[in-house]
């Protein structure tokens, strides 16, 4: 019977790749391809679907996190990509796998497994789209043209990141295609000159959406009270103060961390610190906790619909008006309110749903620590199989595991429960971008400098760079 790595090698050698290049990129080269690949999905993005139909949208708080567009080819956006990438890493963290990653050929096994599972999720998704009417209800002939086209354009979004990893590119497709998208969103409810109805009628009064032009417009006509709070979500001056104090926020909190010395066993005199950041383990519970609520909503809307909206849905699981927005059940309290005139009309929901996203971020932090090779244990044998050591401490992985859980649990928890807070309370006063999107923004904006500071001393220093990627 064939083994586990050998099916995957054989059902790798037929799937797409993409080549490694033939020699490093210059880093302008590598922004050359990187923005090709940015406008590419730019362009997906904005590629209506053929032949399709449906107007509303049941998954719109989740369009920020993967990167995805109603109605267009990028309905899944990278949607298959992380969960096929989640699902790889728990069953890696929880060694049910049973591959060192150490070993570049277990790496290589990993990779191709990812890209494998991968193209399932994709037919997956794609299917659960069409059957469970989140496109609308479609003919035979409709669902088999969109299962291709949502099929063919996913493959063509892994493709795309597999060749920003492989040295063609900067970083990883998905952080690009997910700032892309959450910057793409903040610019617009900033500087839009789009005019919008005041009213549900196309023919009422019409004001500027974005709050730049706004605020310019309400500032020649003398009436720049107009601009502080405005009806229908519009961007106005609370929310613009209120993102831009998330974001300064976001960045300052990034910074802080836990600092543990440890020096060198091989090269004596080398002393440097192991950090901790206060976010430890990034934003990953607020993304896990989004999906977990995307589920809930899925289902529940699977349900509602079947039951030909049955009034006992709308006081247990979920019920919907006319504009697809939930009204009562387990839905409405898991999903946040539409800025601060929702947030007023019931507190209630509010106080719910930062209970919700706040206790399972915390939650869920705690998880992912000890499945993701993040706990004190792990750490310690890291920094033991690199030699080094906690100056006082014996040099053991017992020492160094207690040392670690002075710091590690605690941070986890902490973190955990800030990110939760941030992402919950940005999305009740309805800040650019949402609070999740906001959060995500700054770590990959501040990931992007990283790996930018690393390419320009690769260019001028390769020794360099590489002594301090080390650190």
């Amino acid at each position: 019977m064939a083994s586990f790595r050998d099916v995957v090698k054989s059902a790798a050698t037929i799937l797409p790749e993409v080549p490694k290049p033939k020699q490093k990129l210059n880093l302008s080269e590598k922004f050359i391809w990187t923005g090709l690949a940015l406008v590419l999905y730019m362009t997906m993005a904005i590629t209506p679907l053929y032949d399709y139909g449906n107007k509303t949208d049941q998954f719109a708080f989740l369009r920020i996190i993967f990167a995805s567009s109603q109605g267009t080819l990028m309905e899944l956006g990278i949607g298959p990509i992380v969960t096929a990438g989640l699902i790889l890493q728990l069953l890696q963290g929880s060694d049910l796998l049973k591959l060192d990653l150490g070993n570049p050929d277990d790496r290589a096994i990993f990779g191709s497994s990812t890209k494998i599972l991968t193209f399932v999720v994709i037919a997956v998704e794609a299917g659960a789209y069409i059957i469970g009417g989140a496109l609308g209800t479609l003919a035979s002939g409709q669902a088999i043209v969109i299962f291709f086209q949502l099929f063919l354009a996913s493959v063509v979004v892994l493709l795309l990141d597999e060749m920003i990893q492989k040295g063609w590119g900067i970083g990883s497709g998905i952080s690009l295609f997910i700032l892309g998208g959450v910057a793409q969103t903040f610019m617009w409810y900033t500087f839009s000159p789009e005019l919008v109805s005041t009213t549900t009628t196309s023919s009422g009064p019409t004001v500027i959406f974005g709050f730049v032009p706004a605020f310019i417009s309400a500032a020649l006509s003398n009436s720049l009270s107009s601009i502080v709070l405005r009806p229908n979500q519009y961007p106005d001056l609370v929310t613009f103060v209120l993102s831009v104090a998330v974001i300064l926020f976001i960045i300052y909190i990034e910074g802080m961390r836990v600092e543990v010395p440890i020096t060198s066993v091989k090269f004596k005199g080398f002393q440097g610190v192991y950090p901790i950041k206060l976010l430890y383990v990034s934003n990953i519970p607020v993304i896990l906790v989004s999906a977990l609520a995307a589920n809930v909503s899925f289902i529940a809307r699977l349900i509602w619909d079947r039951e030909s909206g049955a009034p006992w849905l709308k006081y247990i699981i979920a019920g919907y008006d006319a504009n697809n927005n939930p009204t009562g059940g387990l839905v409405y309290y898991l999903t946040a309110p539409q800025g601060l005139a929702q947030t007023a009309a019931d507190p209630v929901r509010a106080v719910i749903f930062v209970a919700f996203l706040t206790t399972f971020a915390v939650m869920f932090a705690r998880i992912w620590v000890e499945i993701g090779g993040l706990s004190s244990r792990a750490v310690a044998k890291n920094l033991m199989n690199a030699d080094v050591q906690v100056p006082g401490f014996r040099r053991s992985g017992l020492s160094l595991e207690q040392v670690l859980n002075r710091y590690i649990p605690p941070i986890t928890i902490i973190g955990g429960l800030i990110i939760g807070l941030v992402a919950s309370i940005s999305d009740l006063f309805g800040v650019f971008g949402t609070g999740i999107g906001l959060l995500l923004m700054v770590d990959i904006i501040l990931q992007y400098y990283q790996m930018l500071v690393k390419e320009q001393l690769e260019e001028f220093s390769p020794r360099l760079a590489g002594v301090l990627g080390q650190t």
